[in-house]
């Protein structure tokens, strides 16, 4: 089998064919949003060239020093982000929720995986420890952001319905149990839906990259199940915690709803 086959600078310029042909329909519907298009294009591809410098000098240079910083910037701007995602303002109390939730989630689900899943020496080996942590931190961040959205709306939607409950004396955690769970199971559900089509529908990016790496279709599969789980793990526990802990912030010191 040969190697990997290399991507001259102009078969990369031909792959921005596809932005144009999205700016022309946008422009030709009148849909708008053509800088957004723009900025996303530049934006991608300026950050992935610095982060490709940047682990073409980590991966030579293998610390945990720079492995858990490179962790900690993107746990960094995975919780900014997500705070962008969110439709309306948010509480402080929220914020802390959800980045001590998606730091403490992730954390697990990462060091688990590493240490007991596929069990690298040195722990910290950063060409795999830092795009398995991406993986897991990108989904986890997904999810908190729309189980913080679907959270908002169910409350802010069901506010006469919560109040009811608080009326006849039930506690906020029992008034808004159904929203929570709806909340959870909204978050967690793209990525089940992912797993139900995977192998079938499509090839998930972390095989079909191992596939054109070079590596035998047997193992690539072994490592997108094992990292499909690791997702699942993480979404699972970062979601839970935000949902769990965020409902809380939405009453005040006399179990009052306060929006």
């Amino acid at each position: 089998m040969s190697g990997t086959i290399d991507i001259q600078i102009m078969q990369l310029v031909f792959a921005y064919i596809f932005v144009l042909v999205l700016l022309f329909i946008v422009k030709q519907k009148e849909i708008g949003h053509k800088g957004e298009i723009l900025l996303a294009s530049v934006r991608m591809t300026i950050q992935l060239i610095a982060v490709g410098f940047i682990l073409e000098y980590v991966f030579s240079n293998q610390s945990p020093i720079y492995s858990i910083l490179i962790l900690l910037i993107m746990e960094t701007f995975a919780i900014y982000n997500i705070f962008g995602r969110v439709e309306g303002r948010i509480s402080k109390k929220l914020k802390l929720i959800i980045a001590g939730s998606m730091f403490l989630g992730t954390s697990i689900s990462i060091l688990f995986f590493v240490i007991a899943v596929v069990r690298l020496d040195p722990w910290f080996r950063a060409d795999y420890f830092i795009p398995l942590s991406g993986m897991l931190i990108g989904n986890s961040m997904t999810g908190i952001s729309l189980g913080v959205n679907y959270l908002i709306n169910g409350i802010r939607d069901n506010k006469n319905l919560v109040e009811n409950y608080l009326m006849l004396g039930a506690e906020p955690e029992t008034a808004v149990k159904e929203i929570s769970n709806r909340s959870f199971y909204n978050a967690v559900l793209p990525t089940i839906n992912s797993m139900m089509g995977m192998g079938i529908v499509f090839l998930p990016g972390m095989m079909t990259g191992q596939i054109i790496a070079g590596a035998s279709p047997i193992i690539a599969i072994k490592y997108q199940i094992a990292i499909m789980m690791g997702i699942l793990g993480s979404v699972t526990l970062t979601v839970f915690f935000m949902v769990n802990k965020g409902a809380k912030t939405f009453f005040n010191s006399r179990k009052q709803l306060n929006l």
